[in-house]
């Protein structure tokens, strides 16, 4: 079978969670014998020339010589200039993204002429079905050219609730406005829904009772600690991204968190994985920043312990699923914890406050049950995010054969070392 997959970064591992979801299922369909041609319907490569060998590539401006995608000067320009705002202080970039003063950015609509041009193209290839990511580019799916395609969203996210989230908390958020009314209208152009969660997949339902709605999360394959690797005794880690639920819990553990910690354990250290870190202009004693790492195993396999200290935010957190499957037990609030297969050995703590969280931390790192902790999460990620529980749904709304996805993860995926999520 021949899909279109709709989008408008590069399906990779090892950059931000949704990313690596999109890579998993590029990956997994290629690798059960199907054909994928990635659209960027509104490019957004992070340099004017990338190598992207894992599947064709085609949008607007882009060129592709092999397996580079490469931007036309002005996309190139703006790539540039958008590198070098990333530099910036944290208080200068909101309005260097163009986007205004805004704290976060859930998404931006493609336009008319960005859908019908990808419309146009995708009927052309006379693929079988359209996968679009998220309902930021699902206005696509109503242009006549794709009428009576299967079709299916990769929600991610339910936004709305995400935007209402985020706004009475205070933060400003492009677009400035999305209804729930806005994003069931659009998931009900599809014929398909795949969500992050199972708690997610049942409020779409609600919002789009006549749409197929599944949900479906990144295969986590256990990646036990090698022999000879040793966990360094009360080190943490925290892996993220510079989206603000995680610039924001990060701030919060650091300021109501870290300093009581440190006096109930004085041995103890964090390290801070991702683009989260250069938010933050100084780190307090204990606390090293490694920034972007190309290989995440290593990092979690030398941990203790993982946190996880959002406040806000929705949608299931893959990077909890990382941790898991490298053998790392989390506390984490509750907001971080929504959407798990609940399971009485689930390897997570929950602690709704700076308090319990401190004392949740303190507690594990002195139990030391670390070989027990670490079968605890490789057997929950074994049990519950397999390549076909997490693709079951999806292979059925996409009329792909049981048989043909059942195929290793370990041969077809590559699992998702995020430093970016």
């Amino acid at each position: 079978m021949r899909f279109a997959f709709v989008t408008d970064e590069l399906p990779r591992p090892g950059m931000a969670g949704h990313l690596a979801f999109n890579h998993a299922v590029v990956a997994w369909l290629r690798g059960s014998g199907h054909e994928v041609v990635v659209f960027l319907v509104r490019p957004r490569l992070r340099w004017p020339v990338e190598r992207y060998g894992v599947a064709p590539v085609m949008g607007p401006g882009l060129v592709v010589l092999g397996s580079r995608v490469v931007v036309a000067p002005l996309g190139a320009a703006r790539i540039l200039a958008r590198s070098a705002a990333g530099g910036l202080p944290g208080w200068l970039r909101p309005r260097a993204r163009g986007y205004g003063a805004v704290d976060t950015v859930l998404g931006a609509f493609i336009t008319p002429a960005q859908r019908r041009w990808v419309a146009a193209r995708i009927a052309g290839l006379g693929v079988d079905a359209v996968l679009v990511d998220t309902v930021f580019r699902a206005s696509v799916l109503g242009e006549p050219e794709l009428a009576g395609l299967n079709s299916v969203i990769l929600a991610h996210d339910v936004f709305y609730q995400r935007h209402r989230v985020l706004t009475a908390a205070g933060y400003r958020v492009h677009p400035a406005a999305l209804s729930r009314e806005t994003e069931a209208a659009l998931l009900n152009l599809a014929r398909g829904v795949a969500a992050s969660q199972p708690d997610e997949a049942a409020l779409i339902r609600e919002m789009c009772p006549g749409v197929d709605v599944c949900a479906a999360t990144v295969p986590a394959i256990p990646c036990p600690r090698p022999p000879g690797t040793a966990r360094l005794p009360d080190r943490l880690v925290f892996v993220g991204s510079d989206a603000l639920p995680n610039v924001d819990g990060l701030r919060w553990l650091l300021s109501d968190i870290w300093p009581r910690l440190r006096r109930w354990r004085k041995t103890v250290t964090l390290d801070i994985v991702g683009d989260c870190g250069t938010s933050i202009t100084s780190l307090p004693e204990g606390v090293n920043r490694l920034g972007r790492v190309k290989n995440l195993a290593p990092v979690l396999h030398r941990a203790s312990l993982a946190v996880a200290p959002l406040r806000v935010g929705t949608g299931l957190k893959i990077k909890l699923l990382d941790y898991a499957r490298h053998g790392l037990v989390t506390v984490g609030t509750p907001t971080s914890l929504q959407g798990f297969a609940p399971d009485p050995q689930a390897p997570f703590i929950a602690a709704a406050d700076a308090l319990s969280f401190t004392a949740a931390i303190s507690n594990q790192l002195r139990a030391g049950n670390q070989a027990a902790d670490e079968q605890r999460a490789l057997g929950y990620a074994k049990r519950h995010y397999g390549v076909d529980a997490s693709f079951g749904g999806l292979a059925a709304q996409l009329k792909i054969s049981h048989q043909s996805s059942v195929v290793s993860l370990q041969e077809t995926v590559k699992p998702p070392h995020h430093s970016d999520d």
